[in-house]
């Protein structure tokens, strides 16, 4: 296991980052708003930037410190890093089970009861809260649609039929999730799952969230020396992160879902923090991202048990867990992909 770092996450879009020896320096409008070592970092991420250095992105290329750029909306626009880590044969041995159908199935499947299995515990527990004082019988009925969802995953499947099963689960968990929020119902609520852009304030927030998800379990992958381009649910695509969007499937509702709806239901967040966009989607203002971010970052500060591993471990590590498991799968070590379920 590694030692927790810390992701820089820049969301004020005056902010300009340079290199001073080895720190790393951000500036607003020509004054200096924050300095910190460099090898406090393990990421940086921007959003809507103004733009970073020469100098300070070959020092973060040098020092292992990857720097992810994202238009406002969080829509991932690049990436700089080194040279990936990790050995050869284990990449090699990825992109072999990557071009077999039946492979890629195997551990789609897997990805996928992580997903539903981790979405129908954030279901049960808000029956368990919350059903002796509200009618909760469309979200047990959805809770049983997971459960047999997951015992199909458990047969040998075709990928179009594991994605099938996905998205059917997608659309009846995110059709009753707005029975999820408790508080402030004029300015927060889910009519389905929209994106790119983002149509509503709940919608919005889940993006954000997913977005630095990703970028968590990306930093995972490339850690154990994975392409995180290469996916098995999530096949290739031109600038997609097949593999890191795969591993986060498993993490959605546990870490992202549950810290959205946390936020709204505790009023830690509020309709006037989001502003419609010309386009027409939704985006959070500055002062939010900042005070989500603080929430992201004690979520992932929190400690929990690992279910395979049986091991204490923040949340951040978690995608650095699955990682490894993966890893470990991918080269024999263990026969089958074990997935993360909360319990």
């Amino acid at each position: 296991m590694r030692k927790m770092l810390n992701v820089l996450y820049v969301t004020n879009p005056d902010a300009y980052l340079s290199k001073d020896g080895e720190n790393l320096v951000v500036r607003i409008n020509d004054e200096e708003a924050l300095r910190t070592p460099i090898h406090y970092l393990e990421g940086i991420v921007t959003f809507g930037h103004m733009g970073a250095s020469p100098a300070l992105l070959g020092m973060c290329v040098e020092k292992g410190v990857t720097v992810s750029f994202l238009t406002g909306f969080g829509k991932h626009l690049a990436t700089v890093q080194g040279i990936p880590k990790g050995n050869v044969l284990l990449r090699r041995k990825q992109y072999r089970l990557a071009d077999s159908e039946r492979d890629s199935s195997m551990l789609a499947s897997a990805f996928i009861i992580g997903k539903i299995a981790n979405c129908r515990t954030v279901l049960r527990r808000f029956i368990s809260d919350y059903g002796d004082k509200m009618e909760t019988k469309a979200i047990e009925d959805v809770s049983k649609l997971m459960a047999r969802n997951v015992l199909k995953l458990n047969k040998e499947l075709s990928l179009e039929e594991v994605r099938g099963i996905e998205g059917e689960t997608a659309r009846n968990y995110f059709s009753v999730f707005d029975q999820l929020i408790v508080c402030q119902k004029n300015h927060f609520f889910m009519r389905g799952r929209n994106r790119r852009p983002p149509r509503d304030n709940v919608n919005a927030l889940l993006s954000f969230l997913y977005t630095l998800l990703l970028h968590e379990t990306k930093a995972a992958l490339q850690t154990v020396g994975l392409d995180p381009y290469v996916g098995f649910l999530h096949r290739d695509r031109p600038g997609r992160m097949g593999l890191a969007l795969d591993l986060m499937e498993e993490f959605r509702p546990y870490i992202a879902d549950r810290l959205a709806l946390s936020l709204i239901n505790r009023q830690q967040i509020s309709g006037s923090d989001f502003i419609s966009a010309e386009s027409g989607g939704v985006i959070m203002k500055e002062a939010a991202r900042r005070s989500v971010l603080e929430a992201w970052q004690k979520r992932k500060q929190e400690e929990m048990t690992h279910p395979f591993l049986e091991e204490k471990m923040h949340v951040g590590l978690l995608p650095y867990a699955q990682a490894l498991l993966l890893s470990r799968h991918l080269r024999g070590d263990i026969d089958r992909y074990p997935p993360f379920v909360w319990k």
